[in-house]
């Protein structure tokens, strides 16, 4: 018998060899999304061994990371594990002590709640950070996924592949977690492009698939995300009129590019920012540091020409919180600062991630404190502050950088305007969009004119929800046999403009994971999964695939 001391030790040796090799899971999730953790319930419910494993600390992306009032379009093609979702938080709110800072009657119908559509499943689509956190929460516990946590995957050489498949991943801390299906749910699409599977970053030109909104969109001005909402045009010189005097902060002194040609820049990101007026529930906006009100010039010029609509998107949710988005032609949008996040280091996107936290802390602080700003914009954004009881260890501020796109897979079927407008049909449909065909603005540049404007927002009504196609979460063949991606879906980038919804993240999810398993069940790769057996499977699990007949027809 060996001794305590030397069995402790060969014991610990065994543990932390296991612990570093893995055990071995039916599928591995690479993420920590809305994505994911839908993934990993769906998993586990068709009885399959599964691993979370998170390069965050906090599980729900955008979801739980400030995006509360939840672009939904028609709610009625939200199905499956997504609508239980949106069920639970509407449970949450259905009780008295939800309602801490405010009355549930003061809020009345602003939740967006809906109807019951099968027995109890009523829903509401508004809520606060920390109650979708807590969703989620309560989702991995009950299910009993493993989630490790702060695990970012060694994207050099993490990625272990036999054959056509990845066999296992590799975290930076050296942890080795193998698997036999794999799903990539990240914002970025890491474990994707470390696999080797082909995507894109940037802009199609809209001659490539026949579109008609894609590529470099000059002249084109939806919303009112633009300078062409103003009744004069802005000067982009620090002298106004001369450009001998440069360019003030924030415009690009670059050409736009043609019109309709492709490029490599991606839509601005920011942080949606959960903000309160209640006075025991207020942070007051504080100085970032390395504040410079240079910075806000252009906005300085916006708010001479009359601009204002600053409070425009502090969209309402309970307890007296917004969730705040862009709105305007300078706002909270950081346009131009993201065009390397996607292909970035980590220490890099660190970086890119603090430069947009200190522009929106310093838009804020800026509108609320220079003397330049109007005297009634100022005196109202002094009511407004950090939600204290709001991402606590993260100084009040959102701790999910809203990516609205980064890497594109290119896989086995390319979603385009084309299907999402229904001028072609989309086959094996494994969940359902709605929203509008939504980019933000993507540069800011000067006119032929000497003006400066936007470029790249665009806003076009879909006709209707529209089917997404199987073939846009797996790879093409011999690429890539065991991975499914449910949130870098293979697009274009005006068409993710609308699949990019937190719920069809979660849709997708679920479907993906669905996928992985028959593919597990069956012994194939994922691009040889039965459609018939997997739309029955998605069926039978709640998932919406084609429009709901409507009432009378309509």
């Amino acid at each position: 018998m060996l001794p305590n001391r030397l069995f402790r030790w060969v014991l610990a040796l065994v543990t932390a060899s296991s612990t570093a090799l893995g055990t071995g899971y039916d599928l591995v999730i690479y993420g920590g999304t809305s994505a994911a953790v839908i993934a990993g319930v769906q998993a586990r419910r068709l009885g399959k061994s599964v691993i979370i494993v998170s390069p965050d600390r906090h599980l729900g992306g955008l979801s739980s990371g400030g995006l509360g009032f939840t672009d939904t379009g028609d709610k009625s093609v939200i199905g499956g594990l997504a609508r239980n979702f949106y069920h639970r938080v509407w449970r949450h709110y259905d009780r008295e002590q939800a309602w801490r800072w405010q009355k549930r009657s003061e809020y009345g119908n602003k939740g967006q709640g809906t109807p019951a559509m099968d027995g109890e499943q009523r829903t509401m689509w508004i809520f606060e950070p920390h109650v979708a956190e807590t969703v989620f929460e309560d989702l991995v516990r009950e299910h009993e996924i493993r989630v490790v946590r702060g695990a970012r995957l060694d994207r050099e050489r993490g990625v272990r592949r036999e054959g056509g498949r990845i066999r296992a991943i590799r975290t930076l801390g050296g942890r080795t977690y193998t698997g036999r299906m794999f799903i990539d749910a990240t914002y970025e699409g890491d474990l994707m492009a470390a696999a080797g599977v082909e995507y894109r970053v940037g802009r199609e030109a809209k001659s490539e698939y026949g579109e008609t909104w894609n590529g470099v969109q000059t002249g084109v001005l939806h919303h009112r995300h633009h300078f062409g909402v103003l009744p004069v045009p802005i000067s982009p010189y620090r002298v106004p009129g001369d450009p001998t005097s440069g360019v003030v902060p924030l415009v690009s002194a670059e050409p736009p590019g043609e019109y309709g040609q492709g490029d490599r820049r991606v839509q601005a990101y920011c942080f949606r920012m959960c903000l309160s007026n209640h006075p025991e529930n207020r942070v007051p906006f504080r100085k970032p540091r390395g504040y410079d009100p240079d910075l806000y010039e252009l906005l300085v010029r916006v708010f001479q020409a009359g601009w204002r609509e600053t409070f425009d998107k502090f969209d309402d949710i309970p307890n007296r919180k917004t969730d705040t988005n862009n709105h305007g032609p300078v706002s909270t949008d950081y346009i131009g600062a993201s065009y390397d996040y996607p292909e970035a280091s980590y220490a890099r996107r660190r970086q890119i991630i603090r430069d947009h936290e200190r522009y929106q802390k310093g838009w804020l602080y800026f509108i609320a404190n220079d003397p330049r700003v109007p005297k009634e914009v100022q005196e109202r954004m002094r009511q407004w502050g950090l939600a204290k009881d709001e991402f606590p260890d993260n100084d009040h501020w959102p701790r999910q950088i809203y990516v609205r796109e980064a890497r594109r897979m290119v896989g086995a079927f390319v979603m385009t305007e084309n299907e999402l407008l229904r001028r072609v049909p989309t086959p094996d449909s494994v969940g359902m969009g709605s929203y509008t065909i939504d980019s933000h603005n993507v540069q800011r540049y000067i006119t032929p004119e000497g003006a400066v404007q936007n470029e790249g927002d665009i806003g076009v009504p879909t006709k209707g929800p529209y089917e997404i196609a199987y073939g846009a979460l797996v790879p093409k063949r011999g690429q890539c046999e065991n991975l499914v991606v449910p949130v870098c879906v293979s697009s274009t980038h005006i068409a993710f403009g609308s699949i990019r919804m937190e719920p069809v993240f979660m849709i997708l999810g679920q479907s993906a994971a669905t996928a992985a398993c028959l593919a597990l069940d069956r012994g194939i790769a994922v691009q040889e999964v039965d459609y018939a057996t997997l739309r029955e499977q998605l069926l039978r699990d709640g998932q919406v695939l084609q429009t709901p007949a409507r009432p009378n027809g309509r």
